[in-house]
Formats: structure tokens, C-alpha cells, sequence
């Protein structure tokens, strides 16, 4: 499948914001229209990249909003941005999420003992190429982190891209610790302290901050995947979270989209205009003393 994007508003604001479109032209939900598999059978995923690496704005996918774009996250009423935390610049792999997948935040996980954080699950995807801004491409797993974030199971999954040309090297994530030393203790060092200079304590880690394999990591992916269909088929309660989609729910449900009422979600936001000027303070480096 292919998809195309539509940004509207003006990057690094309040009001930008990414559509997504599938190879019919039609507006769809990045959270919930874009399959979870890319092939099921080789337990390939989908990922839809919300931060390119090296970057700092802090993109997600806007899942309370109607269609789900891609957005700036907002803190006191302004635009974040990750810090950099020395020697880190940004974030370190393109970030992103598996899309029909969710943390339920009603199931205490039995591995970590934790709730979900009501989010799609998130990617850290460790190829050769900088990916852009929305991209949807094909990875496989390699293994998964069990971050704890203020009280919430928030796991993070290592894959790389199908398509790079390093992928038939990674198999497993005993290969990354072979060909990328120094790669994953980054990782734990990069999500242990990034929230650090806005004044909050380090994350914390299930399993000691140890990664999982890849059997593990896809358990995890496909656990949150039934999550997501007990959301889509209202078997769970969705709370905040903007369900609306164009594909997956059937007409007559209330979930389902029709592409008027799309149509209508994109044109009430602000066209595209200028982006906006990223704030020099967001070069800083910090320097944290570890333990």
C-alpha cells in the first residue's frame, strides 16, 4: 500500500498538522486504517514514522484528534521540543509507532506489573537512512525495552527497516549488540535521562533496562494489537482517544468515518503556510552527572 500526506498549519506550531491519504486519495487514521502487518506471514510490521532522526521536535500521532494526524506535542501551552542530553542530538533512530496497537491503560501488564499509556506502541527503528516526517515503511522486529513511565508500561520496540541495506544482517537483537556496539546502552541512556533537564526524575526500566528478543518483542506487538481491536469494536472503553476511522469499522457504527465528514476534518484546520523559526535553545546540550 502506498499513502500520501497533506500538511496543513505552520510546522513547529500549534496548529501544524499531517493527514494522511491512502493510494485511493482518501483521508485515513495513521492510528487505525493502516494495517498493523505489512506481511503477516514473515511477521513484518507497518511503522509510521512520526520523528526523523537527529530531529527534536517532539511529533506524535494525535490520537484524540479526528483522523489522528501527526502533530507538534504541547507543553504549557507550547510546542515541544526533546532536549538534548550529552552526547545525544535529538533522538537518536527515527521514532515512530506500529499503528493498530494500543497500551490499554486499564491492563496491568503481567510482565512489567504496570498499565498500559494509552498510546500506540512505540518504534525506535535503527537503519542506515534518515526517514521523513510521516513516512509509513516496512521493519521487522529485533527486540523490545520495557520503559516506566511514571507508572506506565511505555515499551519500545527496536526494528529496522526492511528495505535497508543492512536489514538481511539483523535478525535478532544480539546482532545489534554485535554490529552496533554501544547502540542499545544509548538507548537506555537516551530514554533514562531525556526528561531530565525539564526538571523531572530518570525513567525508570523493567528487566534491569536488559532488551527482550525479537519472539518477545512481536508477543508484545501482537498483545497490543488485540488491545486495539477490543478499542475499534467497543469491547473497551476509549475514554479521550478519537476512534473515527475509514476503513476497519463498519457503516452505521459510530466509529466509522465517511469521506465528507473527512473532508470536513481537514478543512477546519489551518492551511499550510510558513513554518515557523525552531527556537535557538533547542541547540543546548545538557551534561548529567551518571551514576
Amino acid at each position: 500500500m502506498s499513502y500520501t500526506l497533506e500538511e496543513r498549519g505552520n510546522l513547529h506550531s500549534l496548529n501544524y498538522r499531517l493527514f494522511f491519504k491512502n493510494a485511493e486519495g482518501k483521508y485515513i487514521s495513521p492510528f487505525h486504517d493502516i494495517p498493523m502487518y505489512a506481511d503477516e506471514s514473515q511477521n513484518i510490521f507497518n511503522m509510521v514514522v512520526e520523528v526523523p532522526r537527529w530531529t527534536n521536535a517532539k511529533m506524535e500521532i494525535a490520537t484524540k484528534e479526528p483522523l489522528n494526524p501527526v502533530k507538534q506535542d504541547v507543553k504549557k501551552g507550547n510546542v515541544r521540543y526533546v532536549a538534548n542530553v550529552f552526547p545525544h542530538k535529538g533522538y537518536i533512530w527515527n521514532y515512530g509507532a506500529i499503528p493498530q496497537t494500543w497500551e490499554d491503560p486499564s491492563h496491568k501488564d503481567e510482565e512489567t506489573g504496570c498499565v498500559g499509556d494509552n498510546d500506540p506502541i512505540d518504534v525506535c527503528e535503527i537503519g542506515t537512512k534518515v526517514c521523513s516526517r510521516g513516512e509509513v515503511i516496512k521493519v521487522k522486529a529485533l527486540g523490545i525495552l520495557a520503559m516506566i513511565d511514571e507508572g506506565e508500561t511505555d515499551w519500545k520496540v527496536i526494528v529496522i527497516n526492511v528495505e535497508d541495506p543492512e536489514a538481511k544482517d539483523f535478525n535478532n537483537i544480539s546482532d545489534v549488540q554485535r554490529l552496533k556496539p554501544g547502540y542499545l546502552e544509548s538507548t537506555v541512556d537516551w530514554f533514562r535521562m531525556y526528561k531530565v533537564p525539564d526538571g523531572k526524575p530518570e525513567n525508570e526500566f523493567a528487566f534491569n533496562g536488559e532488551f527482550k528478543d525479537k519472539d518477545f518483542a512481536i508477543k508484545i506487538i501482537k498483545n497490543t494489537h488485540i488491545f486495539w481491536k477490543d478499542l475499534i469494536s467497543q469491547k473497551t472503553d476509549a475514554g479521550e482517544l478519537n476512534c473515527k476511522n475509514m476503513c476497519v469499522s463498519p457503516s452505521g457504527s459510530p466509529y466509522f468515518c465517511s469521506a465528507d465528514e473527512a473532508k470536513a476534518v481537514v478543512a477546519g484546520t489551518s492551511p499550510l503556510r510558513k513554518e515557523e523559526t525552531i527556537p535557538s535553545s533547542v541547540d543546548k546540550w545538557f551534561y548529567f552527572q551518571r551514576e
